[in-house]
């Protein structure tokens, strides 16, 4: 089975408990399906750097999946069908990161940037 990492958007109008239900009934799709969620994390409600049908938030949640590409795309279809979830990005990768990810690190556990080459 691949690695997957997803990131959905849900609509800034449902409740904390509505988003993250959200999550776990797409790691039951995938459950379902043959794969398993190994990791998730709600991000919260975070602004948009422009609207999508209308809003200017939306609730963030960050998947980690180790699935077959039969149970991400069963799961991709659904969530665009959902109609609360307005955006997904899913990339497949080489090896999920141990720990928290980047965005819910505070700023001083994160490894400094690289200096620019001029």
């Amino acid at each position: 089975m691949a690695l997957y990492e997803h990131v959905m958007i849900a609509r800034q109008d449902l409740s904390n408990a509505q988003a993250e239900g959200l999550i776990e009934h797409f790691g039951a799709v995938l459950a379902d399906n043959g794969g398993k969620l190994v990791d998730s994390e709600y991000w919260g409600v975070k602004t948009m750097a422009y609207k999508i049908n209308k809003n200017r938030k939306g609730h963030y949640a960050f998947l980690r999946s180790d699935a077959p590409s039969a149970a991400v795309q069963e799961m991709e279809r659904l969530m665009r069908l959902h109609e609360d979830v307005m955006r997904v990005l899913t990339i497949k990768v080489d090896a999920h990161e141990e720990g928290p990810s980047v965005q819910m690190q505070k700023r001083d556990e994160r490894e400094p940037r690289r200096e620019r080459r001029a």
